[in-house]
């Protein structure tokens, strides 16, 4: 079976059990062989922390740019180094234990589902998928193969994130019926779409990034080493960016299923770049810790909307530049992004917490020990002494909503209602962007 008609069994999926603990048990004396796919930017930062645990070796390093690969080389000079994943992936098959991708998006599924049809655990950066039916397959294929997985959103791990959470669930502001979340990034383009090309660069093989995106010329500045979320082919704008750290823990607490309704105000599509501002609405079946029903309002850009009623804060404080509220029947908890203690705002003051009864400990401020926790989290649940935290039965489901209102933003102001059982959208139309079409290359 291809890639194309994988993708296409899979996407009717609607339901899948979380995945056991110690999936893959290891005896004691046993360490973890890690492949990195992607080691520039984030892909550093990755590899950095994977390879801090104790009883990881770093056997394998790739990259589409020679400049990156010869850095994480320095730092692991016995790994083998490639260029293409899929060599890699096959070379040394049986010599790598586990995969971590920190690829541009476009190219996560590709690159993740080979290594699983191989039985490979997979760690994958966020947003987890650059489409709806890759994130189904993803979720099909761990959970049908067994596999320990973990996206990569660090602060699901961060100590205020897990605290939110716990008194959300506790009913501290009671049922929720709205979340308002934004971000000022711009990950957005309303330029031209640039003509001509330029000469690539001797470190970077063109071909391999693109990958199974379109082809397309080479120019500088535009596409790598930094752009690309910006670009509709590559990444999912400011949604899929920062969108998947701010949401993940409304939907968590909010124990959330994909939604049935998502509108998006923005300009019309260009077919090239994403707008660069957004307003995305959700509305989701209600759960046991929210109303009947939760309406979900995100705004990303410049124009980001502060000034709503109930946004504003205690004493006319400002507030900050990202983050989430939680409105429910008997008050508000504002989250701001990141590492700040979530606060308690009751009939516009507020609250003191007693934050000992929720036993975390004392409240966490270290970014080097906290960052590392996501990532150790999946080495020790490869070697059979933990559970991930954001396996991808979680992930894909949280992906596919944020997918869904980059979708949405094709159709400006109009509203795209979502069957998650057939997983199409009632609006025809719409569904041709639910997948892409994959080059060989």
């Amino acid at each position: 079976m291809n890639k194309r008609e994988f993708l296409k069994s899979a996407a009717t999926l609607s339901s899948i059990a979380l995945l056991p603990a110690g999936a893959w048990a290891f005896s004691e004396d046993k360490r973890l062989r890690t492949a990195h796919i992607g080691v520039g930017n984030m892909g550093g930062e990755d590899l950095k922390a994977i390879s801090s645990h104790d009883l990881v070796d770093v056997v394998a390093l790739c990259d589409v740019d020679a400049n990156n690969l010869a850095q994480a080389h320095k730092l692991h000079p016995k790994a083998k180094t490639y260029s293409d994943y899929r060599v890699l992936l096959t070379e040394m098959e049986g010599e790598i234990d586990a995969v971590i991708v920190s690829t541009p998006d476009h190219t996560h599924a590709p690159a993740s589902i080979m290594a699983m049809e191989m039985d490979k655990p997979v760690y994958c950066q966020k947003p987890l998928t650059h489409h709806v039916s890759e994130a189904r397959a993803m979720r099909k294929l761990a959970a049908d193969k067994n596999l320990v997985t973990q996206m990569g959103i660090q602060v699901h791990s961060f100590y205020d994130y897990k605290l939110a959470t716990l008194m959300i669930q506790s009913g501290i502001v009671g049922k929720v019926h709205t979340v308002r979340a934004w971000s000022p990034k711009n990950w957005g383009y309303d330029g031209p779409v640039p003509e001509g090309k330029d000469a690539v660069p001797e470190e970077l093989d063109w071909n391999l990034w693109l990958g199974t995106s379109a082809e397309r010329p080479y120019k500088k500045g535009v596409y790598h080493p930094g752009n690309w979320r910006k670009l509709v082919d590559y990444g999912c704008g400011t949604l899929g960016d920062m969108g998947v750290h701010i949401f993940d823990t409304p939907y968590n607490a909010l124990a959330l299923d994909v939604p049935m309704t998502v509108t998006t105000n923005c300009r019309k599509p260009n077919g090239f770049g994403y707008p660069e501002q957004n307003m995305v609405t959700y509305e989701f079946p209600g759960t046991e810790y929210t109303a009947d029903t939760l309406k979900w309002v995100w705004y990303d850009g410049e124009g980001a909307d502060k000034q709503r009623e109930d946004l504003m804060l205690p004493g006319g404080e400002a507030l900050h530049d990202q983050g989430a509220m939680f409105i429910g029947e008997k008050g508000k908890l504002y989250l701001p992004h990141f590492q700040m203690l979530p606060r308690l705002i009751v009939d516009g003051e507020y609250q003191e917490l007693d934050v000992a009864k929720y036993n975390l400990g004392d409240p966490v401020r270290d970014y080097e020990s906290e960052g590392k926790k996501h990532y150790h989290q999946f080495v020790d649940a490869c070697l059979g002494k933990a559970e991930t935290s954001a396996p991808f039965s979680y992930a894909a489901k949280l992906t596919e909503t944020i997918l869904l209102g980059v979708v949405a933003g094709r159709f400006p102001n109009q509203t795209l209602h979502w069957n998650a059982e057939s997983a199409k959208f009632d609006e025809e139309e719409a569904n041709q962007y639910l997948e892409g079409v994959y080059r060989e290359f």
